[in-house]
């Protein structure tokens, strides 16, 4: 679990109790906020849940930067890229909410921009467009790709962990979007997307790319 839970269950606790000593005044009403509290830091925990993963070590791919399900594999055009492909990942509020790096090697953050924005759904197609959203420009030898963070309906708060400068451990943890949310993965044109509409990935282990001209066998 991620410390930033505490800053939600901490309150929900602390009301919990203040509407429990209530309950036991003779105020039966207050047993049910008591209840409901107690459910809301119990989802809490669960949601800021951060799992242990296995990060595969072919250095020729790339995994997932999130939990979740492809909902769009389309071309794009990207000022630090150029010509690539992005593939657009939904969150609901049950996939765990921590973004990884997607490449099994080290990698360098070399820079990152933030976009203010509208909180549209975030299965939306203009979602990846409109809304509020973070960029991660990371780089791993001569590849680099862009992992947005992107806001939702709900997901009102975008926490980016990994600064410019920053190295990262393979598939190590870069930030976290609060509540149901979007993450896409835009890579270059010499990678080999491996995923489809529909799949659902898991964060640090899922492949989504195979770069062109590797050797499948290759770890």
């Amino acid at each position: 679990m991620v410390k930033n839970a505490w800053n939600f269950i901490v309150p929900a606790l602390l009301i919990g109790a203040a509407f429990g000593v209530l309950g036991m005044d003779g105020y039966p009403c207050a047993w049910a906020v008591t209840g409901l509290t107690i459910v809301f830091a119990g989802f809490c925990a669960y949601f800021f849940r951060s799992p242990q993963r296995s990060i595969p070590s072919d250095p020729d791919i790339l995994v997932s930067p999130a939990d979740g399900r492809v909902i769009a594999v389309e071309p794009v055009e990207d000022a630090w890229l150029g010509k690539g492909v992005e593939i657009r990942i939904f969150l609901n509020v049950f996939n765990v909410h921590v973004q990884r790096s997607p490449f099994t090697t080290p990698a360098q953050v070399e820079g990152t921009r933030y976009f203010a924005g509208k909180f549209l759904n975030a299965g939306v197609p203009k979602a990846s467009v409109e809304n509020e959203q973070h960029w991660f420009r990371l780089a791993s030898a001569k590849r680099r790709v862009v992992v947005k963070q992107i806001a939702g309906l709900i997901a009102r708060r975008i926490l980016p962990w990994a600064r410019p400068g920053d190295a990262l451990a393979p598939g190590q943890l870069i930030g976290l979007i609060q509540f149901g949310s979007q993450v896409d993965l835009i890579v270059s044109p010499d990678a080999a997307v491996l995923v489809k509409v529909g799949d659902k990935v898991v964060g640090g282990e899922s492949v989504l790319v195979r770069y062109k001209g590797a050797r499948k066998g290759k770890a």
